[in-house]
């Protein structure tokens, strides 16, 4: 007769046998498992390697056309604005130093002469100025023979005073007096609105404006429709006016954004919305040239741009 004891060992290695087979099918199957993912891994570190190779592969590429482009950058624009002169506004601090620098290398390989460098500052297109900057363009200390429009709006009168002290005019009429620029730009220099890179700013036949990132906030509009009435204005009283940025300026409250959703300031300013490149330095200066005669254009990259304009002789 088969007793109880004989049941709980038959039990027991039952149950041992059970867990034996979870032990040793768990250890295999765990194998299998780490075999798998051994191997995925694997693959997952060839492809980041092959990546890794690739992009270092296309930014030597990258560094190469930026190489080429600097080097050949000066042969293009090279005298094609021998006898002119421009002045260089730089209407945001977001523009970089090296841009700057840059552009005025190749202003001088073009043969241009530099009559100066202003920087506007934030002050210059903040509403809370208007009546300030407006006192002083329209006080007793106005240089004799500036005509100002008849408006209360400030830009438009700011902007009129600076084209006509800054900008000699395209039918080679008389150039406005050192004395009176020089006056104009100490007074508002006074205001905390403008200041030179370059001691004494002199009137030129262009005015080339570099700018960044957009505006915002509630006056972000308002400070745009300042920047662009300025550039506006200074185009139309010489040979032309060019403003040129990176890609961000072609963003939303940026200046270059503002100029080509306006009809009428896009029939006349030119644009650049990659300033930051060598390609794009040499989109501004071809960009005068063709001012020159009249053609306006939207150049860099993306929607509705040329590369360049055309290359003229």
């Amino acid at each position: 007769m088969i007793d109880f004891r004989y049941h709980l060992v038959s039990l027991i290695a039952v149950f041992l046998a059970v867990a034996l087979g979870i032990v040793i099918g768990t250890t295999q199957l765990n194998g299998r498992v780490l075999d798998g993912l051994e191997a995925q891994v694997g693959t997952l570190t060839e492809e980041k390697d092959s990546l890794e190779a690739q992009n270092e592969s296309l930014t030597a590429e990258l560094n190469q056309d930026d190489a080429f482009d600097d080097a050949v950058a000066p042969l293009i624009v090279a005298n094609r604005l021998v006898g002119s002169s421009v002045l260089l506004i730089v209407t945001s601090e977001d523009v970089s130093a090296e841009v700057v620098g840059q552009t005025t290398t190749l202003l001088q390989a073009s043969g241009a002469e530099l009559s100066g460098t202003l920087r506007l500052q934030p002050e210059f297109t903040d509403p809370q100025n208007a009546a300030e900057l407006q006192e002083f363009v329209t006080g007793p200390g106005l240089p004799a023979g500036i005509t100002l429009p008849r408006t209360d709006e400030t830009a438009a009168l700011v902007a009129s005073l600076l084209s006509q002290v800054l900008i000699r005019p395209a039918d080679g009429g008389e150039a406005p007096p050192q004395a009176s620029t020089t006056n104009v730009l100490a007074g508002l220099a006074a205001l905390g609105v403008v200041t030179s890179d370059s001691g004494e700013v002199g009137s030129a036949d262009y005015a080339l404006i570099l700018t960044g990132e957009g505006f915002t906030g509630e006056d972000a509009e308002a400070r745009s429709r300042a920047l662009v009435t300025l550039a506006v204005n200074l185009d139309s009283a010489g040979s032309g006016g060019v403003v040129a940025g990176d890609a961000n300026s072609a963003g939303d409250g940026g200046l270059v954004a503002a100029l080509r959703n306006d009809a009428s300031a896009a029939s006349s300013v030119s644009t650049v919305n990659n300033v930051d490149a060598a390609s794009g330095q040499v989109a501004a200066l071809l960009a005068l040239t063709a001012e020159r005669t009249g053609e306006s254009g939207n150049y860099g990259v993306g929607e509705g741009t040329v590369p360049l304009p055309s290359l003229g002789p």
